[in-house]
This record gives C-alpha cells, structure tokens and sequence, in this order.
C-alpha cells in the first residue's frame, strides 16, 4: 500500500538524508519565554548535578551510585545490598513517575529535564553560537574552504568541548566511586591511579563523541524513551502541537503579503516560514504533527511566536495542547489512565516511606556453618557453629558489641579473644561462633532460634537463625 503523501515524513528520520547520509542538523538559536524558562531550569539542575557528589548529609554523600562495591546512597539514605528491595522500589517509583508525566505531557522530561538535552543546548550549542554565530553563519563556515578563520574557530570550539567533557567525565565518577575518593585521587596525581584514569579517558571520550558529533542522534537513535512515548501517548496528552485548525484554514498555508486579508480567502495563519523548523534542535516540522524526534523543548512556540507578533497575529499557533484540545477545544483533564499511574505512584511512594522508617540502622545475619552437623557435649549439651556478620549503615562506629541468645537458655561463644567487639562507620564485622543448648530444651532436630544484638547492653536488631539437634524418635 503506497504511504500518503503528506505521510511520506514519516518513512524516514530527519537527520538521514535520502542517500542514507547525515543530514546534519543547523538551528536557529532559539530565544523567548519558553527558552528563558528552560535557562533558569537548566543551569538549576546542572548546579544540582555538579554538587550533589559533594552535599553530605549525616556524613553520606547525597547521591552515590557505586556499583562495584555496592553501595548506593539515595538523597542521602545509604542503601546497601541488604536494601536491594529500597533501591528497587525507588527505580520503580522513577519509571511510573516518568510515565505518569509522559502520558499527561509528553516528552516534557527530554526538553527540560533529560541530561543530554541540557547539556547539548544549554552548554554545548550555545558555546557554538558564541564562537561561530547563529545558523547561517555555522552554514557558511562549513561550506567554506579550511582557512584561518576555520581552523582558529573550529579547533577553539572543539578544545573547549573536549575540556567540558573531562569535567563531565569527572563528575561522572564521583557519582560511581564518591568525592572523596576523586579528590583524593586528584591530590595524588593522575598515574598514581592508572586504573581510574582510563576510565576517565574512555568517559570523556564518549561525552565528546556524543555532544561533539552524535548529538541529536541520541534522542532520535539511541535512547529507547522516544519510542516509549509512542505507546503511551493519546489524544488527550499534553504536547508541542501545531494548531492545524488555525493554521491550515480552509484553503491551506501561504506565504504572508501586506495587507492581504487571509481569512477572506480561506488561508490559515501559518505564512509557511518554515522558522519553526529552521530553530527545532532535531530538525523536523512541527506541523506535520507529533514525531519520534520531538523533544518538547519549545523552540518552536518560542519562534512560532515571535512570527505571529511581527505580523500581527494571536500567539498560540504551535502552543502545549493535546489533540483533543486543538481539534474540540476541550481543556485538559486528568484521564481514568493518567488516575490509575497517581494511585500507583502514591502508593509505592507510601510503601516507600514506611520502609525507610522502618529500616533498621544495623543489618544483622547468623548463618549456619554449611557442612557441619552438631556436635553432642557431656551434659546433653548440643554445640552449633555459625557465622555472624553485622552490617552498620551508619556513619559512626558501633563500640561494645555483643550477641546473646534470647529464644532459648544457653551460651552463645564467640570465636575470639573476647565477646564484645565494634563494628566499624559504614563498615561490616563478621565472625564465626558457637552456640550451646541443653538437648532437653530442643525440639526435634529443626529449631528457630532468636539471637539478639547489643551495644552497650542495649539491644538494637534481631536475627533468626536455625539449630540443628538430634532427631527425636517416638
């Protein structure tokens, strides 16, 4: 079946040229309401994602995402692997709460939020515009032949890129392996650290790769999110949309003439200057509708805009709307799905906060020694050997620890020089010891025992563990 041909668009993405290549992306710079709102927005969450590897709080680093020693710190909340379930939980409350807003307003995480997007048009364009001016300018210096002024702005633009990668890289590790540890590593120089240094190298060069030269490709190829959004939009989500209904008229687009009356003749109020798609960081027009490759970011209302009040015009031709809006003037509401996705969310944000409340600040595990059976003692005393390990999610040691059995009368022997030990800030202890109760006092040859943990004769957490006996025959 032969495609329509105002859905032609749609067969291929508007970086791809017919031939296959690259079509490489040249936009206006944007300026407006919109664009001064997304500046405010993005130089807010780059201060937040350039500090939060140095707030501390309670002496956690606020965010921490170490992956090779596992240990992740959340707003300030250590999570360890015993809190797998925590962690897993808040990923989850992420996803639906990206959802829930992908549902009601479209893509607006990737024009506002989304890193890559900050970072390619709040830093890396706008340093592009500083050094080799506006869109035609950058068209111009392109096409034209390597020559002084090429190179000088070419290789100043390309240095400075590769110096904001690094710093990105940088900050990228701190995230995995803590500020601390970075700057220690910095103070001692970078080949006292070789095994840090290549990824450091290979992490800045994959920024400089990405905002250097893949850029867009990232939104339209890469990230799965923008094919996401396919199936969880509808027509009454909230998104960049052209007001066909306005803009199209009875008879269709034309080019603005002075003094003409449009309405008269049946002609929208789009003049067809094609500013909105000469400003779109991905290259597309916004008429056709909503795309793969729109990222919400507003240039085009912003440039819509400033159109509509050169001519004299309402503003609101390319506007945030829902299909449903533009073609029945219906104002936006929450639907029955987007109601489903906030009982969901609060709910697991309530599971959440109970869970965080109720975590214990100490993560206590006795284990049975595997492979060893009892051992039967004079006195009809049955021995177990087990180990213990003590895991302190705090940032201050834990003196004058001990354990003491509490379901059932015996003694509990720890395999050191003394019972009392510490367990280190943010650190584990673990040991082997021994248990010992009155065969008389058992039941069968599986017993729940309850063993509780002490510092300074206070008791702070309780474990379970299992005692094996001799088998009663009867």
């Amino acid at each position: 079946m032969e495609t329509p041909e105002n859905e032609i668009f749609r067969d291929s993405i508007s970086t791809i040229t017919n031939e296959g290549k690259r079509a490489w992306v040249y936009p206006k710079k944007p300026s407006g309401k919109y664009y001064d709102k997304r500046k405010l927005v993005s130089y807010g969450l780059l201060a937040f994602l350039f500090s939060a590897p140095f707030i501390k709080i309670n002496g956690n680093q606020f965010l921490l995402f170490n992956v090779l020693e596992r240990r992740f710190n959340i707003f300030g909340f250590p999570f360890w692997p015993q809190d797998f379930h925590l962690f897993v939980i808040s990923m989850i409350i992420g996803v639906v709460f990206i959802t829930l807003f992908t549902v009601a307003f479209g893509r607006i995480f990737c024009g506002w939020i989304c890193p890559q997007t900050i970072f390619m048009e709040m830093v890396f364009r706008r340093i592009e515009y500083w050094i080799e001016g506006d869109r035609g300018k950058q068209i111009r210096l392109n096409k034209q032949p390597w020559n002084a002024e090429k190179i000088r702005k070419k290789g100043l633009k390309l240095i400075i890129f590769l110096i904001i990668s690094f710093l990105i890289a940088n900050i990228f590790l701190a995230y995995l392996i803590g500020s601390d540890k970075l700057l220690q590593y910095i103070s001692d120089g970078p080949f006292s650290h070789i095994g840090t240094l290549i990824p450091l190298a290979i992490f800045t060069a994959v920024f400089y790769f990405i905002f250097a030269w893949f850029r867009e490709q990232v939104c339209v190829i890469a990230c799965p999110y923008g094919r996401l959004q396919g199936v969880l939009l509808d027509t009454k989500s909230v998104v960049v949309a052209y007001d066909y209904k306005r803009g199209e008229g009875t008879n269709g687009r034309k080019k603005f003439r002075k003094n003409e009356d449009r309405n008269t003749l049946g002609h929208g109020d789009c003049i067809d200057c094609f500013q909105c798609v000469n400003v779109c960081p991905t290259g597309i027009d916004i008429r056709n509708g909503t795309q793969l490759e729109c990222v919400n970011c507003t240039a085009c209302i912003d440039e819509c805009d400033h159109i509509m009040e050169s001519i004299n015009l309402p503003k609101g031709l390319i506007r945030y709307a829902s299909e449903e809006n533009i073609k029945t003037n219906k104002p936006f509401k929450l639907t029955a799905r987007m109601k489903g996705y906030v009982a969901v969310l609060t709910i697991l944000i309530g599971i959440l906060t109970g869970m965080l409340f109720l975590r214990n600040e100490v993560e206590a595990n006795v284990l049975r020694l595997p492979g060893q059976l009892y051992e039967h003692k004079d006195n009809n005393i049955i021995s177990n050997v087990f180990t213990y390990k003590l895991v302190n999610k705090t940032t201050k040691t834990i003196d004058n620890v001990s354990l003491k059995l509490l379901s059932h009368k015996g003694d509990l022997k720890l395999v050191s020089t003394t019972n009392v030990f510490t367990v280190p800030k943010q650190g584990i202890a673990e040991g082997t010891l021994f248990i010992e109760i009155n065969n008389a006092a058992l039941s069968g040859d599986r017993n729940k025992i309850k063993i509780g943990v002490f510092a300074n004769d206070t008791l702070i957490e309780t474990c379970t563990a299992n005692f094996l006996g001799p088998r009663s025959y009867k």
